[in-house]
């Protein structure tokens, strides 16, 4: 990472970290990866079950693998046959703990997802007893606009690709064109404006380029 960019992160994620406070989430800023798996895995009790939403985050941090090594119970829906999938999706979202990432986080405080199926934005509305969000800061902007963009014209055209038989334009183009197709990710657009109860979702910002 250039250092500039470093720089400003290690300056700016406290900041965005006490905003989401004053909006209620727990936050915490870590200036690597490693302290931020090492926070992570303290704010999983070890006798919690664990579920998780489709993070390239979460995966490319490795807490999935530190979490079958301690033997934490999960709810695996990267473990199931095909056919049983949703079926454990839907166990997951009655998880002691749901760890997902965040689409896009405002400098205010703010959550912005797109989903597909919205397995992962129900979690953080309504469901598991504490969500952990772990976010790089390459995912911060500046307000709701910037959100909305961000994730409709840059995230989005990326995650189709994670599925080739995707019938989307962006999957062909790499562009977004507002499409309506079933195979479409972009089905539904949630807000986080507070967190409430206050502190059942828990924000791990990372300061460094992670994720979509």
């Amino acid at each position: 990472m250039l250092q500039p960019r470093k720089m400003k992160y290690d300056k700016a994620g406290p900041k965005v970290a006490e905003n989401l406070k004053k909006r209620h989430f727990d936050a915490y800023y870590c200036s690597t990866r490693e302290e931020a798996v090492a926070k992570v895995m303290e704010l999983i009790d070890e006798g919690d079950s664990v579920s998780w939403g489709g993070t390239a985050t979460v995966d490319e941090l490795g807490i999935k693998d530190l979490l079958r090594q301690r033997g934490q119970k999960l709810i695996d829906r990267d473990a199931v046959p095909a056919e049983e999938r949703a079926d454990t999706m839907r166990q997951g979202l009655l998880a002691d703990t749901f760890l997902t990432s965040s689409n896009a986080i405002t400098e205010s405080g703010e959550l912005y997802n797109i989903d597909g199926n919205g397995n992962r934005v129900a979690a953080m509305i309504f469901g598991p007893k504490s969500v952990i969000v772990v976010a790089g800061m390459n995912k911060v902007v500046s307000d709701m606009d910037e959100a909305y963009a961000r994730v409709r014209h840059y995230t989005s055209p990326q995650v189709v690709q994670r599925f080739p038989n995707a019938k989307t334009p962006c999957n062909v183009t790499g562009m977004c064109a507002d499409c309506k197709g079933e195979d479409s990710c972009c089905c539904y657009m949630v807000e986080t404006r507070l967190c409430r109860p206050a502190g059942k979702i828990k924000v791990v910002l990372i300061g460094e380029d992670l994720g979509l």
